[in-house]
């Protein structure tokens, strides 16, 4: 259709989650259509982000130094911890903008399927980080699949040495959620965390 490197670039974009073959080859397009001002400025930014991006020590987080700058924050309560499952659901937390403290990004949930085990998780740096003090609670703000409960629920066991609040995001009714399309799950959880 083009050439190797019009090939290159479709099968590299169809890898990205949410584009397809068919939508890869309408960014390609629009990427090819005006090379200078899409093109080489998204490989320019890429290649930036290769080369500076890196994990933060602290949290796992991504961002261009170590620590980041939500740990490096000076007005975060760090005696608060967010544990999410990847570095996407500390992004939409941040958007949210409804959490002040600070995060723990595990690297994924427990999945015997998966063949993610506790080995597999990024659980040292957050005991750690409680042991050393200071540290009153621990949200575990998992999703709300099997292995997201799983996982909830081994690290809330592993937790209650230390002595910390361990709460988790209430699950159920979303915002402009109408009951009757819901699933008996979402609705048994929406009932059991009830409150007045």
């Amino acid at each position: 259709m083009g050439g190797p490197e019009i090939e290159r670039l479709i099968d590299l974009l169809a890898r990205l989650p949410g584009l397809g073959p068919r939508s890869a080859r309408r960014a390609a397009l629009t990427l090819l259509r005006q090379p200078r001002t899409r093109l080489l400025p998204l490989a320019n930014a890429m290649e930036q982000a290769a080369n500076a991006v890196r994990t933060c020590s602290l949290c796992g987080n991504l961002d261009s130094r170590d620590p980041c700058a939500i740990c490096d924050d000076s007005h975060r309560d760090r005696s608060i911890v967010c544990v999410v499952e990847g570095v996407g659901d500390l992004w939409a937390l941040e958007r949210a903008a409804v959490h002040r403290g600070v995060y723990h990004v595990l690297g994924g949930t427990l999945s015997a399927l998966g063949g993610t085990g506790p080995e597999d998780l990024s659980t040292a740096p957050l005991l750690a980080r409680i042991e050393a003090g200071g540290v009153r609670e621990v949200i575990l703000a998992l999703g709300a699949t099997v292995e997201g409960a799983t996982t909830t629920h081994w690290l809330a066991e592993r937790l209650v040495p230390f002595g910390v609040a361990v709460t988790r995001v209430a699950q159920g009714v979303p915002m402009g959620g109408a009951l009757d399309v819901l699933d008996d799950g979402t609705l048994a959880a929406a009932l059991m965390a009830r409150r007045a």
